[in-house]
């Protein structure tokens, strides 16, 4: 059980096995360089940490250590692009060097726990180690869980509906806990067979009930709601007639999207950041506008007045009423000068309870579990990405709305416009566009707030998995027998 694929070796013959060791760290690697992005390709996550596992269960623990190391930093690699649009290069390094090192964690933990114990409960390593570092992350850190690998299979609606039991940690447990199996299976052999059955049975589950509760879902029904995003930014060094240009196109898709049947229409977050009169003129257009095309008007913008930079959405309704405003909560590192809001804003609109946040704002649990307990239908979210994660900003704020039951419009300047139900399925999407932009015209889901566990469940789990995890840590300072 558990040979080592390392041994001793002299002379030409061990720098020959160091090459291959590296090439197979490499190997080990490359699925994840597929995975750990921010476009993951779904299936492959499924089975891309299997080589890593493997490779750590046959080795030696100094080689075993290399080889996970190199295989991260190379999986990990994949976000560099990403990155550097937000953060210096020698942060870009640290936070990579950061991130193979929690990877080198996990993979040591599993391997010295399975060592000493070679028994088939050491199967729920790897998956409990994952969510509780995915918990600790989410709670602590001021860009969250971004880019966890349970994200990775928001387009796998079967799979995703586990979010709506136990959130992001029931997710992320189920799709760890596929390759340790296979690992265990692999590397150990036949002993190892009933731990990798009952995970089979359990994955099994997992997509029959999912795709049992999607099976029932209604097909949208509700009124029409309108998306638009331009891409190009209203800045200080904007010419004003290039801003008008914008503001006039805005409008002109704003009209002839209600001229389609739009109840509301949602544009993105921020075009511009303005003066207090600046914005007061903003305002004023779009009061006007919502009154003569009867439609409900939500709009992303920058105000700068002595107190500091806030980051809005407003809502104007039909009747020429002063808007509803929202402050975004959570801010991205571009905008890290901006003042944070802390209230929430609920409103009847079309004949649904809608909330409103603002693009980062969803990329946290207990923000979207706020409006879920709010009795929030659906959300308005405007929003404004960086192209290459265009994908993973609206898959995230997908899976908010299983989590809390509630369907989803997102309008995202560099990035997708997308509108998704409370089952997670993207019901119509396009990228966006610089001048004159994109639209999208699609039914809102006409189905209430579905109940969920997640709210509570998916915290309970994820912490009792950081307990867990630290049980395991004092386990695996145990002796480990020489492989």
């Amino acid at each position: 059980m558990f040979p080592a694929l390392s041994a001793p070796t002299a002379g030409g013959t061990a720098l020959r096995q160091r090459l291959l060791q590296t090439a197979a760290a490499l190997a080990a690697g490359m699925p994840l360089y597929w995975v750990l992005g921010p476009q993951p390709i779904g299936w492959l996550a499924w089975c891309a940490p299997l080589p890593v596992l493997w490779l750590a269960l046959r080795s030696s623990r100094r080689d075993a250590a290399w080889m996970t190391f190199l295989a991260a930093l190379l999986g990990l690699s994949s976000n560099v692009a990403y990155f550097c649009l937000l953060m210096p290069l020698p942060t870009v390094l640290a936070v990579l060097l950061v991130k193979a090192l929690l990877w080198l964690l996990v993979v040591l933990v599993t391997r010295r726990l399975v060592l000493r114990y070679r028994t088939s409960w050491t199967v729920l390593a790897y998956p409990v180690l994952w969510v509780a570092i995915d918990t600790l992350m989410a709670a602590l850190l001021p860009d969250g869980n971004w880019g966890s690998l349970a994200y990775s299979q928001a387009d796998n609606v079967a799979v995703l509906q586990t979010a709506a039991l136990a959130g992001v940690p029931g997710m992320l447990f189920v799709l760890c806990l596929a390759p340790s199996a296979l690992a265990l299976l692999l590397a150990g052999g036949r002993a190892y067979a009933p731990a990798a059955g009952a995970s089979v049975l359990l994955l099994a589950a997992a997509f029959a009930a999912g795709a049992w509760r999607v099976h029932g879902a209604p097909p949208p029904g509700g009124p029409l709601a309108g998306l638009v995003a331009i891409d190009d930014f209203i800045g200080p060094a904007t010419p004003p007639a290039r801003a008008q240009a914008i503001w006039d196109q805005y409008a002109r898709h704003v009209e002839a999207l209600a001229g389609q049947g739009a109840r509301l229409v949602l544009l993105p977050e921020k075009i511009a950041v303005m003066s207090p009169a600046q914005a007061d003129a903003v305002r004023q257009r779009f009061q006007a506008l919502a009154r003569g095309t009867g439609a409900w008007i939500t709009l992303g913008l920058g105000v700068q007045d002595a107190a500091g930079r806030r980051n809005l959405v407003w809502l104007f309704a039909p009747d020429g009423a002063a808007p509803v405003s929202y402050q975004k909560h959570h801010l991205a590192p571009p905008e890290r000068d901006f003042l944070a809001g802390s209230a929430y804003a609920v409103q009847p609109v079309a004949g649904q309870a809608m909330g409103m946040a603002i693009c980062k704002d969803m990329h946290f649990a207990p923000l979207g579990q706020a409006y879920g307990a709010a009795g929030a239908q659906t959300m308005l979210v405007p929003a404004w990405d960086f192209q290459l994660d265009a994908w993973m900003g609206a898959r995230m704020t997908v899976v908010r709305g299983v989590e809390n039951g509630y369907a989803v419009l997102r309008a995202a300047r560099e990035g997708v416009l997308t509108v998704s139900d409370a089952y997670g399925r993207v019901l119509a999407g396009r990228a966006s566009s610089a001048m004159p932009g994109s639209t999208l015209l699609a039914p809102l889901p006409a189905h209430p707030t579905i109940s969920t566990w997640a709210g509570w469940l998916g915290p309970l789990f994820g912490w009792l998995c950081v307990a867990l995890s630290a049980i395991l840590l004092c386990l695996g300072r145990r002796a480990v027998p020489a492989p």
